[in-house]
């Protein structure tokens, strides 16, 4: 017999079955059971999450052989739900709309929907990544999605929701698949190799999971590729180096230089992992995935659980969190990625890399303006600062002592107009513009340099004398 592959061999074939989608499953079985099915459902998320499977499981639900009526829990053994799970049933069809895009492939759907099924109650069309049918074809299928025949269902598969006309989106019922959880995926992969006997460490299947991102095929398709290799015992480190990611203690101690804002232990690091083959774009997204750890160890409770490690590696992210300042992690990370998309288009490559690490190793020596105010307002003392020529607005003079003897108790009040900038006030606040003076003292006063320095720059003049 031909080797069938995990992620087909251990495809959900249950609602029970299904991983990471438990809300979805419920209402699907409760809709079942009390009879509201749908004429036409819209599954929609990322690859790998489900959406295929769920759509065959329903298919199976609403055609098992060994019930009257459509069931929740469908039999799996009859021919029906045997050839659903195969995914050549006669009376459920699946459609690949990425490969039938045109309006004569929804024509060919529409004129065959009238037939009734050969042996199963309802005829099941699937159709798969829908988003890529053509405006023509869209239009053409309105009308039947809408008023389908009795006998026929319609399950619309798709990636990219935001690409499938809102004219689509009203005729059917949504359900958005998530990402499921690094946790679940690790959990349903231990339970893979225990039934087909093989030994994985908790570590290398936590590795596994995190590099899905979500996807339950892909963990299962890693999964495949790592004990292909006959090893006896999966390990971490077999794990990472079958799958092209950088050491785990490698990283760590690369993180542990950043920390100490040691740049050369930074380059020296970085530069050893790349020469073992890991490329500079690998490198910035793991780099960025262990910061966003430590991120959330120094800002979230501990119980919080959305660290995706064992306990000793939680343990030593922990003791490496205490080193960085939450503010400059989002920062670095905000940094690795801009790298990631600069290496990506082509600018700058291993330059741009060392660049990046040395600026993260050198955090300390860089301020933001919410810094620099953080610190005046606990008290600590900022740099001092550059000092600057500026023109002085007033020349001091020194008063001819004729003058300063004539001058007695109260003053000369100027007037400062409003439409003189505070600044220019504020810069000869210290300069007394009030003199003791006898009126006929005024004339000679105004032709004093003090006097009438301030009253040119200011605009002012002398209108009392007491």
């Amino acid at each position: 017999m031909s080797y069938t592959v995990l992620a087909r061999r251990y495809r959900s074939g249950t609602f029970e079955e299904v991983i990471g989608q438990e809300q979805i499953a419920q209402t699907l079985k409760k809709a079942i059971e009390t009879g509201r099915i749908a004429h036409a459902y819209l599954f929609c998320g990322a690859r790998g999450t489900g959406k295929t499977s769920t759509a065959r499981i329903l298919a199976k639900c609403l055609n098992c052989l060994k019930h009257d009526a459509p069931t929740s829990k469908p039999c799996t053994k009859c021919d029906v739900c045997v050839a659903v799970a195969r995914g050549d049933d006669i009376d459920v069809l699946e459609i690949d709309a990425a490969s039938h895009t045109g309006v004569d492939n929804v024509r060919e759907i529409i004129s065959n929907a009238h037939f009734r099924p050969a042996r199963a109650r309802f005829k099941v069309y699937i159709i798969d990544e829908v988003h890529m049918l053509s405006k023509s074809a869209f239009n053409a299928l309105l009308k039947t999605l809408e008023e389908p025949p009795e006998h026929v269902k319609f399950i619309l598969a798709t990636t990219e929701p935001e690409k499938v006309p809102a004219t689509i989106l009203s005729r059917c019922q949504r359900y958005d698949f998530r990402n499921i959880t690094t946790r679940q995926i690790a959990a349903h992969l231990a339970a893979i190799c225990k039934q087909e006997k093989a030994h994985a460490d908790e570590a290398a299947l936590m590795l596994v999971a995190r590099t899905a991102a979500g996807s339950m095929r892909d963990a299962l398709s890693l999964l495949e590729r790592l004990l292909s290799v006959g090893e006896s015992r999966l390990t971490a480190a077999d794990a990472e180096r079958l799958m092209g990611l950088p050491k785990w203690q490698s990283l760590l101690e690369l993180v542990s230089a950043i920390g100490d804002s040691d740049v050369g232990r930074t380059l020296t690091k970085a530069g050893a992992m790349l020469a073992e083959g890991m490329s500079g774009d690998a490198l910035a997204a793991a780099l960025a995935e262990q910061l966003r750890d430590l991120l959330i160890l120094r800002t979230c409770p501990a119980d919080a659980d959305l660290v995706d490690a064992s306990a000793t590696a939680t343990a030593d992210l922990k003791r490496e969190a205490e080193k960085f300042d939450p503010s400059a992690l989002v920062q670095d990370i905000t940094l690795l990625e801009e790298a990631r998309r600069q290496m990506r288009q082509g600018h700058g490559g291993r330059a741009l890399l060392d660049a990046v690490l040395a600026r993260l190793a050198m955090a300390d020596q860089f301020a933001s303006m919410d810094q620099l105010l953080g610190r005046a307002d606990t008290g600590a003392t900022p740099p001092a600062p550059r000092p600057v020529e500026k023109k002085k607005l007033i020349e001091p003079v020194e008063m001819p002592a004729a003058v300063m003897r004539d001058i007695a108790p109260p003053a000369v009040r100027v007037r400062e107009p409003e439409e003189r900038p505070l600044a220019a006030a504020a810069a000869v606040a210290d300069t007394p513009v009030t003199s003791k003076i006898t009126p006929e003292l005024t004339a000679q006063l105004e032709l004093e340099p003090l006097i009438g320095a301030v009253m040119r720059e200011l605009g002012g003049r002398i209108i009392k004398v007491e």
